[in-house]
């Protein structure tokens, strides 16, 4: 039977907002953030990152850099808080109108957000049910890839998500509900009628 999930953005959601991350020791998590994914561990709800890195095509470092970032964000969850993601999905590429430079990269993706590419790949690789499940994220496009997937959207504070409040960044949105952080978001999604 299909199950829910919880999908979490990656900057400004689990690690601090600080543009592209060229330097690998420069990912620091936000705080709660490993306690959160700790509360969602423990209550077996799958976990999944799905992040737009467009770093690489835009010629900025490479796939093993994005990587390597990721290795890095699992073991400080680790570290923290004996926390885990179940799945790791990003999209690497960008449209040339958007700035695509790198020609391996820079093309329309239907995994680049707020397309649902990255979800539906999770829903059919881990028999995931989207109706029933939640993106966590700070940027509008996080709660229209939400609405756009047939999930639930949820609003962080953190990051970019007090800017989109305010109306001063990207578009106005309606998200399910939103949080300080992802704690908030955890704590709300744990206490919602489904569970």
């Amino acid at each position: 039977m299909a199950k829910p999930a919880v999908f979490l953005d990656r900057d400004g959601v689990l690690n601090r907002e600080a543009g592209y991350l060229h330097q690998v020791e420069d990912l620091h998590l936000i705080p709660n953030a490993a306690k959160a994914v700790r509360l969602l561990n423990d209550h077996n709800l799958f976990c999944c990152l799905i992040s737009n890195q467009s770093g690489p095509a835009r010629g900025y470092y490479s796939l093993n850099h994005v990587e390597a970032l990721h290795e890095r964000l699992q073991h400080l969850l680790d570290k923290e808080e004996k926390a885990f993601l179940n799945a790791l999905y990003y999209c690497p590429y960008l449209s040339p109108a958007a700035g695509g430079t790198n020609p391996q990269f820079t093309c329309w993706s239907t995994w680049r957000k707020p397309n649902t590419g990255m979800l539906v790949a999770a829903a059919w690789e881990y028999d995931l049910d989207l109706q029933q499940s939640f993106v966590v994220g700070d940027k509008a496009t996080d709660i229209d890839l939400a609405h756009n997937a047939g999930a639930k959207g949820i609003l962080v504070q953190t990051g970019y998500g007090k800017a989109v409040l305010s109306g001063s960044y990207q578009h106005e949105t309606a998200p399910e509900y939103t949080a300080e952080n992802l704690l908030e978001a955890v704590q709300w999604i744990l206490t919602h009628e489904l569970f």
